[in-house]
C-alpha cells in the first residue's frame, strides 16, 4: 500500500518559515505530479503548488514568491519550503501524489500549518 506522509508543520509567527516534507513509500518517479494542497477551516482544499518528472512547477498566485516545491529522487521525498509567511496560509497541508502510470491519486494524512503571533 502507497503511503505518504508530512512532516514539518507547526506554529509561527507571521513572517516566518517552515519547510515541510511528503515522504513516499516507493519510488517518487512513479508519480507525476506531486503536489502540496492546503485546507483552511470552512473552505475547500486547494492546490498550493505542484511539481511533475521533468522538475515543471506550479503555485497559486498566492504564494508565487513565497513558496517553494522539490522533489528529491534519492529519497523519495518532496519538500515545500515556504517563507514569509501569512496568517491566511493557516491550513492543513497535504502532499499529494498521482501514478504517473495508473493515474490514481494518493493522500498523505496532512500537517497542521498555523500562522499567528
Amino acid at each position: 500500500q502507497v503511503q505518504l506522509v508530512e512532516s514539518g508543520g507547526g506554529l509561527v509567527q507571521p513572517g516566518g518559515s517552515l519547510s515541510l516534507s511528503c515522504a513516499a513509500s516507493r519510488s517518487i518517479n512513479t508519480f507525476s505530479p506531486m503536489a502540496w494542497y492546503r485546507q483552511a477551516p470552512g473552505k475547500q482544499r486547494e492546490l498550493v503548488a505542484s511539481i511533475n518528472l521533468y522538475n515543471d512547477t506550479n503555485y497559486v498566485d498566492s504564494v508565487k514568491g513565497r513558496f517553494t516545491i522539490s522533489r528529491d529522487n534519492a529519497k523519495n521525498t518532496v519538500w515545500l519550503q515556504m517563507n514569509s509567511l501569512k496568517p491566511e496560509d493557516t491550513a492543513v497541508y497535504y502532499c499529494h501524489g498521482t501514478g504517473w502510470l495508473t493515474g490514481l491519486p494518493y493522500w498523505g494524512q496532512g500537517t497542521q500549518v498555523t500562522i499567528s503571533s
